[in-house]
């Protein structure tokens, strides 16, 4: 069943994005340095992207870099634009640094499907395209009624890509809190700089740099942080209910039970997990496990406190 959730989410995002105008595009897995180097801060992705052996290309970490460098040098027409294309593609991270956090499940992975919004337009109608593409996010999350907040990140964690970013949070009952399933910026013209992309008539010894279009980028959908979402908010004792929008997308099915023995094995697993940290805090505060103390106290009374007692069993 998680295989045909992931697949529903997909299509269904898809599908949602292609009735607002969107244009398809899977892009290739993988994309040369010289535009990954183009397309974002490289610094922030280092440790996290994988690259070839013969360092000449990347696994891409997301659908947006690919589609960024897709017109590449070109000029657009004005009436072209604005251009949205709805990227679908699976996504490669090391997770470097991100050691110790949310080890358990898959919410964070090394590979992942995600389904993007980006957006190619003029200066001047940027800033009100963003305000759209979180909109749309927010549309998406409130059709599969899960309950979020958005939050417009401080300046100062800003990377110098993104001139303005929104993060939706989804909110997540077991965490008893809200983690991030949306993330939406503004690149403006930093990507269409250093890639070349402008629009407009160009003009005899006209450098282009007052052409530069803008560019953004907002997450759909992380597929795996949406079943994430889906299982901590729609579970059961016996299952998982399928959001109402989703069900067409799974053969019309309405409830997808647990796999008894898949559970049973995993909450034996996080059982003997639970005993070693208990195990293990305990020595850490100098005490002793409850069996090796009953069996240090068991061999205290078996044995003489000292040599009058020792006498007085010999007697």
């Amino acid at each position: 069943y998680g295989v045909l959730l992931n697949q529903a989410l997909i299509n269904y995002g898809i599908n949602f994005l292609m009735e607002k105008g969107y244009t398809i595009v899977q892009p290739p897995y993988f994309i040369k340095k010289e535009y990954m180097e183009k397309t974002c801060e490289i610094g922030d992705f280092a440790n996290n992207l994988y690259q070839l052996e013969d360092n000449t290309a990347y696994l891409i970490a997301t659908s947006e870099q690919p589609i960024s460098a897709m017109h590449a040098d070109e000029w657009l027409k004005k009436s072209e634009l604005p251009i949205k294309y709805c990227g679908y593609s699976s996504c490669f991270r090391k997770e470097a640094g991100s050691s110790g956090r949310d080890v358990w499940g898959i919410f964070r992975v090394h590979q992942f499907d995600k389904i993007e919004q980006f957006v190619i337009c003029e200066p001047d109608k940027s800033e009100e395209i963003l305000e759209e593409l979180i909109t749309i996010a927010e549309e998406f999350w409130k059709s599969l009624r899960i309950a979020y907040r958005v939050v417009s990140i401080v300046g100062g964690a800003l990377n110098n890509a993104a001139s303005k970013k929104y993060d939706l949070e989804g909110w997540f009952p077991g965490y008893n809190d809200y983690r991030e399933l949306v993330s939406c910026s503004n690149c403006t013209d930093y990507q269409s700089r250093a890639m070349g992309v402008k629009f407009g008539t160009k003009k005899q010894g006209d450098s282009g740099d007052k052409n530069l279009v803008h560019m953004l980028n907002s997450t759909l959908c992380a597929t795996g942080r949406g079943m994430c979402a889906i299982v901590e908010n729609y579970q059961t004792e016996d299952g998982v209910k399928v959001p109402e929008v989703l069900q067409p997308y799974l053969g019309n099915r309405e409830f997808l039970p647990w796999d008894a023995k898949a559970l049973k094995e995993f909450q034996d697993e996080m059982d003997q997990e639970k005993a070693k940290e208990e195990k293990k805090n305990k020595k850490k505060k100098g005490g002793k496990p409850a069996e090796a103390k009953q069996e240090t106290e068991e061999k205290a009374a078996a044995e003489p406190a000292d040599a009058n007692e020792e006498a007085k069993v010999a007697e």
